[in-house]
C-alpha cells in the first residue's frame, strides 16, 4: 500500500537526521521547521524540503510541483544573494524502502541545496547584539533601490498592484483570521484594524492607482525580514516567495513596509528608518512614507495569520509562543492602525525665500494631501499690484490682514482634518501666536501635527530675494524686506523636537523633501504612541 504524503516526509526527515545519509563530511544535524517547510542543517550545506501541505495560497501536495517550486526557489533567490543557493537535489527510495541522496532509485523528494550560513551574521541576532551600524542600514536602502530598479515589471507584474487585487489581498488575510478572533484576539483590536484599514484603502484608491502607473510595482521579494537577511561577504538576501506570484509581485513599499515592521518588532525603529530614508532617496520614492504604515499594518496581519495557522497543530509547549505572538502582531498591527488613521497638520514654515513653498509642492505630491498657502490666500482677497514694492507691514501685510489670513487658513485646515484629511500650511508662522493656534487646533482635532522649519544660508535668501525682481511669482517679499522679515521672525524654540523638525533648503529639493517625510513619519509615530 502506497504511503501517505505525510508520512513519507517524515520518514524522510528521519532518514535526514543520519549523517550518512548525505555525500560528503556532517558536522552537526540540526531539522528547523516552518509550517511549509523542514530544513537540515549540517555544517557546511543545508537541505530545505517544502511539506506537501495545501493552505489554499499555496499547494506543494504534488511531488512535480514541489520540484518546479524549488528550482524557482533557486533561481529567483539568487536575485539578492550569491554563492548561497546551489541547486535542487534529488531524494532517491531505495529498493529497501530506504531513503538517500546517493543511490539511484525512485525519486522520491526533492531539496534545495544551499551554502550554510553563520546565523550570527544574520540581521536579526546582529540587531540583537548590537552590531549594526547605520551605514550598514543605508548600504541596504541602496541596494534595495538598485533591486527593485532592475527587477520585473509590466502589465502581467503590474495587475498585482491594482486596487481590486490589493483589495483581495486584504480582505482574504481578514477571512482567513475570523475564526480566530473573540478566542485568541482581540476582538475589539481586530475590528478596528479592519475598519481603518478597509477605509484608508478606499480614500486612497488614486494613491495605489498611482504607484502602478509610475511603474512601482515589481517582481519583489515577498518576504523581507530580519531573520532572511544576512551580512556575508557583503548582503545577502535569501528566502523569497517562489510558491505564489500574487505574494511576490507587489508595490516595492510593500516589500520594505515588512523588513521595516519587523524591525519595528524588535525594536529597532530608527535603524529601520535609516534604510528606508535611503531607499527612498536612492529610488527616487518618497511616496513610500504615505503607504508605509497601511502596508506594515498589512505585513503584521500576515505575520498574525502564519501564527493563526501555526496554532492547531501545535503542541503544548509550542502554543504559549505562539500565543504570545499572536498578541504581539495584533498589538502591531493596532498600532499601524492608529497611526495610519490619523491625519497630521503639517507646518511648512520659516523666512520667505527659504524654500518652503517648493517644499510644500513636493510634499503635497508625495502624501496626497491638501495644502493651503497664505500667499494664494492673499491674492485671492486683493490681487497685487506687481510694478508696486508696499513698505513690510503695508496693504496685504500689514497686522490686521496677516491674522486675517492665518484666520482663514485655521478654518479651511479645519474642515479637512474633521474629514480625516492631512493638510499642509504653507507659511511663514512668525509669530509664536501662530503657531500656539495651530498646535491648539491639532489638539482639538485629535490629529498630528509636524513644524517643518525650511532653513536656508542667507546669502541664497538674498540671492532668491534679488531673483524676484525680474521674475513674477505669488510672494510679494523683496529684498529690501529681509531687514524687516528677520526682525519681525520669533524663534521656534518653543516647539518640542518631537514635532519640530529643522530642514535645510540648501541641498537639492529631493533631498529635502525625503529628510522631511523621514523626519516626519518619525515624529507622526512619537504622537501616536502618546495616545495609544
Amino acid at each position: 500500500m502506497e504511503m501517505h504524503p505525510f508520512d513519507q516526509f517524515e520518514s524522510i526527515c528521519r532518514a535526514m537526521t543520519d549523517p550518512g545519509f548525505y555525500p560528503h563530511d556532517v558536522v552537526r544535524i540540526e531539522r528547523v521547521d516552518t509550517h511549509i517547510s523542514a530544513v537540515f542543517l549540517t555544517g557546511k550545506w543545508a537541505y530545505k524540503l517544502k511539506k506537501p501541505v495545501d493552505f489554499g495560497f499555496l499547494d506543494f501536495t504534488r511531488l512535480d510541483d514541489r520540484r518546479r517550486f524549488c528550482e524557482c526557489e533557486v533561481s529567483l533567490n539568487r536575485r539578492l544573494s550569491h554563492d548561497i543557493y546551489r541547486d535542487v537535489v534529488d531524494i532517491f527510495e531505495t529498493p529497501q524502502k530506504s531513503f538517500s541522496m546517493t543511490t539511484g532509485g525512485r525519486i522520491a523528494e526533492y531539496a534545495v541545496k544551499m551554502r550554510q550560513l553563520d546565523p550570527d551574521d544574520c540581521l536579526k541576532n546582529r540587531l540583537e547584539q548590537g552590531r549594526v551600524h547605520p551605514d550598514d542600514m543605508k548600504a541596504l536602502g541602496e541596494m534595495l533601490a538598485a533591486f527593485y530598479e532592475s527587477s520585473n515589471r509590466g502589465p502581467h507584474v503590474d495587475r498585482f498592484g491594482m486596487p481590486e487585487t490589493i483589495a483581495y489581498n486584504m480582505e482574504e488575510n481578514f477571512e482567513q483570521i475570523g475564526p480566530f478572533v473573540g478566542s485568541v484576539i482581540d476582538r475589539e483590536k481586530w475590528e478596528c484594524i479592519c475598519q481603518v484599514s478597509r477605509s484608508f484603502f478606499k480614500n486612497h484608491l488614486d494613491l495605489f492607482a498611482g504607484r502602478m502607473e509610475a511603474g512601482r510595482i515589481r517582481d519583489g521579494h515577498g518576504d523581507m525580514r530580519t531573520d532572511h537577511v544576512y551580512f556575508d561577504g557583503g548582503i545577502q538576501i535569501i528566502d523569497c516567495i517562489e510558491f505564489n506570484e500574487r505574494f511576490r509581485y507587489q508595490d516595492a513599499a510593500l516589500d520594505l513596509a515588512f523588513l521595516h515592521m519587523d524591525m519595528e518588532h524588535l525594536g529597532h525603529a530608527e535603524l529601520s528608518r535609516v534604510f528606508l530614508s535611503a531607499y527612498a532617496e536612492a529610488a527616487g520614492d518618497p511616496e513610500i512614507y504615505t503607504l508605509l504604515d497601511f502596508y506594515a499594518s498589512y505585513r503584521a496581519v500576515i505575520r498574525l495569520k502564519v501564527s493563526c495557522l501555526r496554532l492547531p497543530s501545535a503542541n503544548d509547549r509550542e502554543k504559549a509562543g505562539i500565543e504570545a505572538d499572536i498578541r504581539n502582531y495584533t498589538e502591531q498591527a493596532y498600532q499601524y492602525a492608529l497611526r495610519f488613521s490619523r491625519p497630521t497638520l503639517w507646518i511648512v514654515c520659516g523666512l520667505p525665500a527659504t524654500g518652503k513653498s517648493t517644499l510644500a509642492d513636493l510634499l503635497q505630491k508625495a502624501l496626497s494631501a491638501t495644502e493651503i498657502q497664505s500667499d494664494r490666500l492673499r491674492k485671492e482677497i486683493q490681487p497685487a499690484d506687481r510694478d508696486t514694492v508696499l513698505p513690510f507691514g503695508r496693504g496685504l501685510y500689514r497686522r490686521e490682514m496677516r491674522q486675517y489670513v492665518y484666520g482663514r487658513m485655521f478654518a479651511l485646515a479645519q474642515d479637512f482634518l474633521k474629514h480625516g484629511r492631512s493638510v499642509i500650511l504653507d507659511a511663514t508662522f512668525s509669530r509664536r501666536k501662530w503657531r500656539d493656534a495651530a498646535r491648539q487646533m491639532a489638539q482639538d482635532l485629535d490629529t498630528n501635527v509636524v513644524f517643518v522649519e525650511c532653513v536656508c544660508d542667507p546669502r541664497i535668501i538674498r540671492s532668491r530675494l534679488k531673483m524676484r525682481e525680474q521674475t513674477s511669482g505669488i510672494s510679494d517679499a523683496r529684498i529690501e524686506h529681509l531687514p524687516d522679515m528677520l526682525a519681525d521672525f520669533e524663534d521656534l524654540k518653543e516647539l518640542d523636537p518631537e514635532i519640530h523638525l529643522r530642514v535645510s533648503m540648501d541641498r537639492t529639493a529631493s533631498k529635502a523633501l525625503v529628510r522631511t517625510l523621514s523626519g516626519g513619519y518619525a515624529r507622526r509615530c512619537a504622537q501616536v504612541r502618546k495616545i495609544a
